[in-house]
């Protein structure tokens, strides 16, 4: 699934073509991805202008200008193709289409149907049921140690576990959860209760820096993620230890001192990590 640097990336990319854009064309190819379509939601986006654009986590908000916000989300395998207006061939996959006044058009695809589209009012965004309870972005400033600490304290799972938690941290997912864990030296097996304080000081800077490089890079691809114009995202070239698994870590002098990045799996997801260097 897209994680927060993916879902910024796409966004930005949206935002560049779209914001300021009036919706000519919309149209709606089936009744439901995970779930239904907003009723008539092809009427109610065809003549809005698009305002502007937000991330909430792993959700894109595009925001009209009569009041309404469209939320976005990218699911496992869904992406937004961004073209110039072609003739209207429509893409596999592809389940909604908009067209605006300057001649670009945006398709959502998504071949395992697991994304999500809805319309609410922008006043109310924070309050849908798919927002209402993310925690705090980890770009905020206001995302600092002390936040981090109290959140994590008498927490008794993995930190890798409770970093996953969207309701402790909005937008993490598997990838950068084991990206920033190798930056702050910290085991993703360390209870979470365990976090605050020192630790907690290198894992707020290491999560900061994770995000804002993969973001800079154009996010990760992996299978089906593109950025919306086509391109590839290549932070995966960067990553230190994520499917790194038997090669030496950056920060290891290599054999016989170190065995090398280890797999381990937790709660269904694979962890990499360099148990040499991670405490």
């Amino acid at each position: 699934m897209p994680e927060l640097p993916e879902v910024e990336t796409v966004m930005r990319g949206l935002q560049t073509r779209l914001e300021g854009r009036v919706i000519t064309f919309a149209a709606v190819m089936r009744p439901d991805l995970r779930w239904p379509f907003p009723p008539n939601l092809q009427q109610r986006l065809t003549g809005a202008r698009i305002a502007g654009f937000r991330r909430r986590g792993k959700y894109i908000l595009m925001r009209l200008d009569g009041g309404d916000s469209v939320l976005w989300h990218l699911g496992m395998s869904g992406r937004m193709v961004l073209t110039p207006t072609r003739p209207n061939t429509q893409t596999a996959h592809e389940h909604l289409v908009l067209e605006t006044d300057e001649g670009w058009r945006v398709g959502f695809v998504d071949p395992r149907r697991f994304g999500s589209v809805d319309l609410m009012p922008t006043e109310q965004e924070d309050a849908h049921r798919l927002l209402v309870n993310l925690g705090p972005e980890p770009l905020d400033a206001a995302f600092d140690v002390a936040m981090l600490s109290e959140a994590l304290s008498g927490k008794k799972t993995p930190i890798k576990s409770a970093l996953l938690d969207q309701s402790i941290v909005a937008g993490l997912g598997n990838i950068y959860v084991c990206e920033a864990l190798f930056r702050a030296r910290i085991s993703p097996l360390r209870l979470a209760h365990t976090i605050p304080g020192a630790r907690a000081k290198r894992l707020i800077p290491a999560i900061k820096a994770t995000l804002t490089e993969a973001i800079a890079a154009g996010g990760s691809s992996l299978r089906d993620y593109v950025q919306p114009d086509g391109e590839l995202g290549y932070f995966q070239h960067a990553w230190k230890v994520y499917g790194r698994e038997g090669e030496a870590c950056e920060q290891c002098p290599g054999a016989p001192i170190c065995e090398g990045v280890s797999r381990i799996t937790q709660s269904g997801r694979s962890t990499f990590y360099c148990p040499r260097v991670q405490r």
